[in-house]
């Protein structure tokens, strides 16, 4: 591992101007590449000290041994000079978008005497008409079926070509019509170039043109009394239409653009472009990549497009590109854009209307494609199994902990302090073992007492499950039958975490490792808690977020597992899944309570009988004025229910008036049923976010 001074550049050797700068390893092979406006500042980041950089970039600092850079006139250049060199080198340290296939694209060759239409992937080639990218090659191959009726352009390799030139015999598409056979002469070379026109026009978009003159053709067909021809462009008309009702319009004015979502966490990042031409999707794609370096959502949008549009030209570019956030500053990658396609380039985020709905199904094809490669890499049985052996190797585990518990804390500034317990068995969720807390022991915000509550109250009912039942003891005796067909030994062992009705008990089951989310402060309180029940066996360890770093009670400094360490991967689906329980469950909670009303003090009340309440008298301004005789007229209201909702009524202060959030009309005629759902909110609904507090 070097240290960064000692390959550091002299003080005023670096440049203060544009340019693009390359760290190398002690093998010379280059391990980073990146531009910058100004090189002296920004390499100056990578030579402080070494506490303050991201662990990322700090492993990429101590991993280098030497740096150099080359001297540009403008951002474009760095732009364009950073992209040929991240190609060249394939640095190890930059944001590189795993394809996860090379994309199909309908490719008609008319740069050929008798142009060819054919399912193309690869580098594109001069003097070829491209469509798409498509997901799947069916695709292409069912909308071309549907358009060689209309536009019956050769399809055939060039030896088949050859071939039936020679024989003179066409191939079958010949006979059936789904080809006009230029091979035999049946059409000559420009007439079968028009054709290839006429398909390419409409697939990029000119649709009406087409359907008119058709339609027209078999009206005059039909006057003619000619049946058979015109019921053939009928069809043929259908098949037009089918063709396009495969890409329905999404932008009604006929609108060229690429839109372009990022679902990241704090290792990965998917991508997902829609194309759009003639205000339909003609295409779709997605990368996934590992985040290997310390990057904002603009940058990795920068090197999305870097990769889209790096080795494109002209129409291949389009007039508009759409995105979720803008790269800093945007200006050298839109000019970059621009003379890539030879015309201006607006790069935008979408703010409103239709192309705004349209981002937001991009970006939920980019959430379900994240979503899906940590699924598959999850449900890997190899791959589950390494993590778990990396974490017990990192934390020192005697085996590996093939049960894993994991604690979150979560709170609205100090109100509806509540925490959660999720459970891992063999790197799988157990959502069946889930629980939630409420904290209970004190009022106020305060994680660290709250995580040794959670932790306290947990153990505590395992310990009584294991006093009570005799389980999991190394020491104990093997349970004797008594004769009657009793269990005996390791079957009713297993058997006792069992209630009658055979479903495990809660906190019957220990984990071997428990992990809390946050640091040092937090993973004292739960090793404290678990060492004031006795419990010494199960291992304790935090994940913090901020540097995703391991602490380890009583440890000093923490445990800096690898980026690509699938130990690492694990503990943070662990975390992140743990933090999603809490918070669903905190903001339930808190979404009741400000739905709660008078009636919901009221003991022994149920939501039916409330809700009668408020049926038949209307509202809880009614109600509190009605007779203890007049509420007993209620279905299942009996006296004694009736004095008891009479006294909590009256003892109850009125409620806050309503609010019309459409006009900001205070309404004071009566009060909101929040008993039975009503749609009003409070005075605090229409507050900015800051006002109303942060979610932790």
């Amino acid at each position: 591992m070097a240290d960064p001074s000692s390959y550091r550049p002299r003080p005023g050797e670096i440049p203060d101007s544009p340019g693009v700068y390359r760290f190398r390893d002690e093998h010379r092979r280059v391990i980073y590449v990146g531009k910058a406006k100004s090189l002296r500042q920004r390499l100056a980041n990578y030579f402080q000290d070494l506490a303050n950089l991201h662990p990322r970039t700090r492993t990429m600092v101590t991993t280098a041994a030497s740096v150099e850079w080359t001297v540009v006139s403008t951002e474009v250049e760095a732009l364009q000079l950073e992209y040929s060199w991240i190609k060249e080198y394939d640095p190890r340290f930059n944001v590189k978008y795993r394809d996860d296939k090379s994309y199909p694209y309908l490719a008609v060759t008319m740069n050929e005497e008798f142009p060819r239409v054919q399912v193309m992937r690869g580098h594109k080639k001069k003097g070829v008409r491209y469509f798409g990218p498509y997901a799947h090659a069916w695709a292409i191959r069912d909308t071309v079926d549907l358009l060689l009726r209309v536009f019956p352009v050769r399809t055939c390799s060039t030896g088949v070509f050859k071939n039936a030139a020679r024989t003179g015999r066409p191939c079958l598409l010949g006979y059936i019509g789904k080809c006009s056979a230029p091979c035999v002469g049946r059409i000559g070379p420009e007439d079968h170039r028009e054709l290839a026109e006429e398909f390419c026009d409409f697939m990029a978009g000119r649709t009406g043109t087409y359907l008119r003159r058709l339609e027209k053709q078999m009206m005059e067909a039909a006057e003619e009394m000619e049946y058979e021809r015109a019921a053939r462009l009928r069809d043929d008309i259908e098949a037009l239409k089918k063709a396009m009702e495969k890409n329905a319009v999404v932008l009604a004015d006929a609108t060229d653009a690429d839109l372009v979502a990022v679902a990241e966490d704090e290792l990965e990042a998917a991508v997902q472009i829609f194309h759009v031409r003639g205000g339909r999707v003609r295409g779709q794609r997605g990368w996934v990549t590992d985040k290997v370096e310390e990057i904002t959502t603009g940058a990795l949008v920068e090197h999305a497009l870097q990769q889209l549009y790096g080795e494109e030209t002209g129409d291949a570019v389009p007039k508009e590109v759409l995105v979720p956030a803008l790269p800093e500053p945007v200006e050298p990658v839109q000019e970059w854009l621009t003379g890539r396609r030879g015309s201006n380039v607006s790069l935008r985020i979408p703010q409103r209307g239709d192309k705004k709905a349209l981002m937001e199904t991009v970006q939920r094809n980019a959430q379900q494609a994240l979503a899906l490669h940590k699924t598959k890499r999850a449900s890997d049985l190899t791959t589950r199994s390494r993590a778990l052996e990396e974490i017990a190797e990192a934390l020192d585990l005697d085996s590996a902990p093939l049960r894993i518990e994991c604690y979150d804390i979560s709170h609205l500034q100090g109100d509806d302090v509540v925490a959660s317990m999720v459970v891992f068995e063999d790197g799988l969720q157990r959502k069946s073992e889930y629980r939630r807390f409420q904290i209970k022991g004190f009022a106020g915000q305060d994680d660290v007492r709250s995580m040794h509550e959670v932790i306290t109250r947990r153990f505590k009912r395992y310990l009584a499950e294991k006093e009570r039942t005799g389980e999991w003891t190394e020491d104990s005796e093997d349970v004797l039958g008594d004769g009657d067909g009793a269990l005996t030994g390791p079957d009713a062992a297993v058997n006792s975490l069992k209630d009658d009705d055979g479903r495990p008990r809660k906190f019957a089951y220990p984990p071997q490792l428990v992990v809390v989310d946050g640091g040092r402060p937090q993973v004292a309180a739960a090793r404290r808690a678990l060492d004031e029940l006795g419990i010494d066996d199960i291992a304790v360890c935090g994940l913090a977020k901020r540097l995703e770093e391991v602490w380890l009670p009583g440890d000093d400094d923490p445990v800096v597992l690898p980026r690509t360490s699938e130990g690492l991967y694990l503990l943070q689906r662990v975390r992140d899944e743990a933090h999603r329980f809490a918070i669903t469950y905190q903001r339930t909670k808190r979404a009741k309570r400000f739905r709660a009303g008078p009636l919901d003090e009221v003991p022994g009340l149920g939501d039916t009988r409330k809700q009668a309440l408020i049926k038949h008298f209307g509202s809880v301004k009614k109600l509190r004025s009605a007779t203890i005789e007049q509420i007993q007229e209620v279905p299942g209201i009996g006296r004694k229910t009736a004095e008891t909702v009479a006294a909590a009524l009256a003892q109850a202060a009125p409620a806050a008036p309503a609010v019309n959030t459409a006009t900001g009309e205070i309404i004071e005629d009566e009060e909101p049923d929040t008993t039975a759902g009503a749609s009003r909110e409070p005075v605090t609904a229409g507050l900015p976010d800051e006002r109303r507090g942060q979610e932790t």
